[in-house]
């Protein structure tokens, strides 16, 4: 059976840096975009030139793409022409193969916010589309506020819409701008709409999430005939986001009927990447990854219950709806007070280490787990340092090195300029093969700003480790968690800190102390014996 062609659009560079607390660097949006063609998206909205300094440099140093580029602006301003709009001159002059322009479709904000006549709304999307084409560029129309101008006055929003096709527009795209429509009414829409003439291979959907439906929405739209999707990587976007192409694109490519009916420019083997994809973006935002996302997250396949555990180690599809392995993601048997021999048994074989179902050890391992979580660890989110206890019981981890002493300090004084600054600085002495080495390491970041005696804690450990060191030269720290796990004079302070290295895996370590330095440190070191352990590296 043929497979109907369905075009993924991201708008990540544009939709996405209206997230609160997001603003891309060029060099940034230049890696993103480069990320985004290679797992096969149809087009790119790089964002608005003219419309700020940094789009406008992004454009002129944008990256050669097999993705159709595309400049995003709004359609021209009444009173002048076309030709003579310089806004729209911007974004013309960037010279991309493809201009969307976004216009008004719902009458209440013609009149209301523009300030203008219904009909001039529709001369404007004509003479817009018409300088588009005139100019060899792909066009497409955002008809802003479509659902609910559709729902206010059908006949006005689809005169919109007509307006942009006549003057041939290739893609009209239907946006659910305040993402309040629910999937049962975006279907029965599009449904309308095509019956109305806009053919659905000339129909996208754009939907923001709002009611947390944007992605529901979206295949609601494309069950009812749009053949274009519009989204973001992890869902970014304006208040609550954008439909979230993370979850939608493995949807299309694995779930029926769309994987039946439809293909796009994205591959199977692409699809792999996802995953590594959507932490990327995290990486550069410097935010910690949604341990819950579908496919992506850390957690979207991960069991804690004895029962899934057992049921997982005789036949994945128990507890699973795909592979992990086809989003590059990882399956994950956490282990906790709660765990059974089942857990403790598969999480042991997903880190590849073989062990006797009736070895006696299997217990012992439980028992210093159920020990431990009554001190304040946690491991069911720390992996890594429960296989390190694993490794330990079992006499399978070598000791790599010793920790002799450390020290931390941390300074409060003025600086050159008279202003108070903190200024920490730690030293570590460690044993690595009978021979002794010390380290020094103050935590000044580039901005001149003390970064904390945490991080002073882990540039020192890694500053000279000596044979281990091209092991542990690529890891870096990207989250740092702190919880006090009990009341008082007893209080306990649990820290979880999760690492990353050059190969993209990502780990969790844990370590509890009354001293938030020392938990700190703790799962520091067990963060970097963990990564020496799965490299393979031999104790020197």
């Amino acid at each position: 059976m043929t497979r109907e062609r369905l075009y993924i659009y991201d708008t990540t560079l544009r939709d996405g840096q209206q997230t609160q607390g997001v603003q891309f660097s060029v060099p940034e949006k230049v890696a993103i975009a480069q990320a985004l063609d290679a797992i096969g998206v149809d087009y790119i909205e790089g964002g608005w030139p003219g419309a700020n300094p940094t789009d406008s440099d992004f454009f002129a140093a944008r990256p050669a793409t097999r993705a159709v580029f595309t400049a995003f602006g709004m359609t021209k301003r009444a009173g002048r022409s076309a030709a003579n709009d310089d806004v729209l001159a911007g974004v013309m002059n960037a010279g991309t193969p493809a201009v969307c322009l976004v216009g008004k479709t719902h009458d209440y904000h013609v009149t209301a916010a523009l300030g203008i006549s219904l009909e001039e709304n529709l001369e404007n999307i004509r003479a817009s589309v018409a300088h588009m084409v005139a100019s060899g560029r792909e066009a497409l129309f955002d008809a802003e506020h479509f659902f609910d101008g559709y729902r206010a006055n059908p006949d006005y929003a689809l005169a919109c819409l007509h307006a942009a096709r006549d003057e041939g527009a290739r893609w009209i795209v239907l946006c659910d701008t305040n993402g309040g429509t629910l999937p049962a009414e975006v279907a029965r829409v599009v449904s309308e709409v095509i019956a109305a003439g806009i053919p659905g291979d000339r129909l996208g959907i754009h939907c923001h999430d709002d009611t947390g439906n944007a992605v529901a929405c979206s295949l609601a739209a494309v069950e009812a005939g749009v053949r274009q999707i519009q989204g973001t990587l992890n869902g970014l976007g304006e208040r609550c986001g954008n439909a979230n192409l993370t979850t939608l694109i493995p949807t299309l490519l694995l779930k029926e009927p769309f994987r039946s009916r439809f293909e796009t420019g994205i591959s199977e083997e692409a699809l792999r990447g996802i995953t590594k994809l959507s932490r990327k973006l995290d990486d550069i935002l410097n935010r910690v990854p949604l341990r819950f996302a579908p496919y992506v997250g850390a957690s979207a396949f991960a069991h804690k219950a004895g029962l899934h555990a057992s049921a997982i180690l005789k036949d994945p599809a128990t507890y699973e709806h795909i592979d992990p392995a086809q989003v590059g993601n990882t399956r994950l048997i956490p282990m906790s007070n709660q765990a059974g021999q089942s857990n403790l048994r598969a999480r042991l074989a997903a880190a590849g280490i073989e062990v006797d179902p009736k070895d006696p050890r299997l217990s012992r391992i439980l028992e210093v787990i159920k020990e431990r979580e009554d001190q304040g660890y946690a491991y069911d989110g720390a992996q890594a340092s429960f296989e390190l206890v694993a490794l330990r019981e079992l006499g399978l981890l070598p000791a790599y090195f010793e920790v002799k002493r450390y020290r931390v300090t941390v300074e409060r004084r003025k600086n050159r300029y008279d202003r108070m600054v903190s200024v920490s600085e730690a030293v570590v002495v460690v044993k690595v093969g009978g021979q002794k080495m010390l380290s020094v390491s103050e935590s000044m970041g580039e901005d001149g700003h003390d970064r904390g005696p945490v991080n002073a804690l882990a540039k020192a450990l890694a500053k000279d480790l000596g044979p281990y060191q091209a092991c542990i030269d690529d890891m870096k720290l990207v989250d740092f968690r702190v919880r006090i796990t009990q009341g008082g004079t007893e209080a306990v302070t649990r820290v979880i800190i999760d690492s990353e290295d050059g190969q993209g895996r990502r780990w969790s370590t844990v370590g509890v102390s009354p001293n938030i330095v020392d938990a700190s440190f703790e799962a520091l070191l067990d963060a970097m014996v963990w990564k020496l352990k799965r490299d393979g590296v031999a104790p020197a």
